[in-house]
């Protein structure tokens, strides 16, 4: 019979390793015409050019100003509605957690990171105006204006993207009438949307327009005359 062996105590564990610390996630959202977006873009870019085991790539949302706004007012809802005003045309977020602005991002950068943004304001200037050209061309749509006034004081402009690739003949009815190009039609109607008038106003809805006959919404004029099958 074998003599049994000797029980030979365990090493005693000083601690448990602690979990290895999870990459940061940068997210900077914002108006994609302004330049403290491409400031907080291009801070977000060094952290992880920097530091590419601490970031994970972060993740840009540019908006264009009507998605903008809409978010903001989401954002507001999120804290219960409360009085909140926020004057930045950018948010930026850590591991989902609002940091603040492009001037919080760039300090925060700044730091804790040693980052140190020495590009001029000129340079973010070109930078908005080449990357918000790329944006606009990348949609494939095509934008429109027209200037409201109420009786003859103007009050802003209306900005329109049309979706050309998904109603390319309705979209090109709405272009053109915004130009006024195709003159007049064969019943003598001016093809414009000129002087025309917005004949119903849901307040915080939507307003309705379009009607460069009489301005009541139970008629029109289209460039491909009274009417036409929209695609």
């Amino acid at each position: 019979m074998a003599n049994p062996q000797p029980c030979r105590p365990k090493p005693v564990q000083c601690g448990s390793q602690p979990p290895p610390e999870r990459p940061r996630q940068v997210t900077v959202v914002g108006f994609f015409k302004s330049s403290s977006f491409q400031i907080a873009k291009s801070t977000a870019e060094s952290l992880k050019n920097n530091y590419p085991s601490k970031f994970e790539e972060p993740i840009i949302v540019p908006l264009q100003e009507f998605a903008w706004d809409q978010y903001l007012q989401e954002k507001k809802r999120e804290l219960k509605s409360e009085t909140w005003e926020y004057s930045s045309h950018v948010m930026c977020f850590v591991n989902d957690q609002l940091l603040g602005d492009a001037f919080d991002l760039q300090t925060w950068a700044h730091k804790v990171w040693d980052i140190v943004d020495t590009k001029p304001s000129a340079l973010y200037e070109a930078l908005t105006l080449d990357y918000s050209t790329k944006f606009l061309r990348d949609t494939k749509h095509d934008f429109v204006f027209l200037d409201i006034s109420i009786d003859i004081s103007p009050i802003g402009r209306l900005v329109f993207e049309l979706y050309c690739d998904a109603c390319p003949k309705t979209c090109k009815n709405f272009q053109v009438l915004c130009t006024g190009k195709a003159g007049y039609s064969q019943s003598g109607i001016k093809l414009h949307y000129k002087g025309s008038i917005f004949h119903r106003i849901v307040r915080n809805g939507w307003i309705q327009g379009g009607d460069i006959v009489a301005g009541k919404g139970d008629n029109g004029e289209s460039i491909y005359g009274p009417t036409f099958e929209g695609n």
